[in-house]
């Protein structure tokens, strides 16, 4: 069973905040081997969050949620990750689940933007995003923007 939790960055343990980030590098740094800076400041802003899926005590899910502003006009989705063994069973469907019944929670009724990687385009529409930028690179990597209206 997946223990799901939304915190600001001042609630993240020590340990919650390195397994974050070490989750976070593991996939978008040394799996896509794309050298970038994870650490971008973001996560210590007032009114962003760390949704963080455990099991077994181990944080095999998380997602950055921002208020409008900061990296989109509108509410924003960042950092999307699942820990590469435990996928293929719906985890991320479930992450981007709780991201956006937490997004509601803390933002009622604002429109989400994100900047998926192309590859992830139909996931997302899964979800309500339609796209609303062409194809971009960023770090390497194609991304397309995209939009969940409320």
């Amino acid at each position: 069973m997946i223990i799901w939790q939304t915190l600001p960055f001042n609630k993240l343990s020590t340990l919650q905040f390195h397994e974050l980030i070490k989750l976070r590098i593991n996939i978008f740094v040394v799996e896509q081997t794309c050298p970038y800076p994870e650490l971008d400041d973001k996560d210590i802003i007032d009114d962003v969050y760390h949704l963080v899926g455990s099991q077994n005590d181990e944080i095999i899910a998380c997602a950055r949620l921002l208020p409008a502003g900061i990296s989109y006009e509108n509410v924003s989705l960042g950092r999307v990750a699942t820990k590469e063994t435990a996928r293929g069973n719906g985890l991320g469907h479930q992450l981007i689940i709780e991201a956006l019944k937490q997004c509601e929670q803390h933002w009622p009724g604002k429109t989400i933007d994100i900047g998926a990687q192309e590859y992830l385009q139909t996931f997302y529409q899964n979800h309500g995003f339609k796209p609303i930028s062409e194809v971009y690179m960023e770090d390497g990597i194609p991304h397309i923007d995209m939009r969940l209206n409320k």
